[in-house]
């Protein structure tokens, strides 16, 4: 049974995306991934995705901070999870983190995978250097 502490997951999804300093693993039909992010607004990076929102549904629980999830082109309102709770944002979100935070995610792999694809290239094309081990 795979078991592993959310900072030793290997960065870049193991070399998958080495632009993005995501820490994930693939597990069965699943990607766990943690993220440490600062204050942000991901929307960009759905730029040229469909309708320019996230085509992959999350599963989370917040460490620490605060992650919002919007829903452009919908009425449906900005869900909010912080410290301590759990969440699922379903596709056709954008995300922010309102303040720095820390999050543990299990996102199905092939949709996660299509959208840190597309993440990965993006990055890379405005020239940002790789992240490895030491980053």
């Amino acid at each position: 049974m795979p078991v592993a502490r959310p900072q030793d997951l290997p960065l870049n999804g193991g070399g998958r995306w080495p632009h993005t300093g995501f820490r994930s693993v693939q597990w069965g039909d699943m990607e766990v991934g943690y993220t440490v992010a600062p204050v942000a607004d991901c929307t960009p990076l759905y730029a040229g995705l469909p309708g320019g929102v996230c085509p992959c549904p999350h599963y989370g629980y917040v460490l620490s901070g605060t992650i919002r999830s919007r829903y452009p082109g919908t009425d449906r309102p900005d869900e909010v999870a912080t410290a301590g709770e759990l969440y699922f944002f379903p596709a056709g979100h954008t995300l922010l983190y309102d303040e720095p935070s820390e999050v543990i995610e299990l996102n199905p792999a092939a949709a996660l995978a299509s959208l840190m694809d597309h993440i990965d290239q993006a990055m890379a094309a405005t020239g940002a250097p790789e992240r490895g081990p030491e980053s």
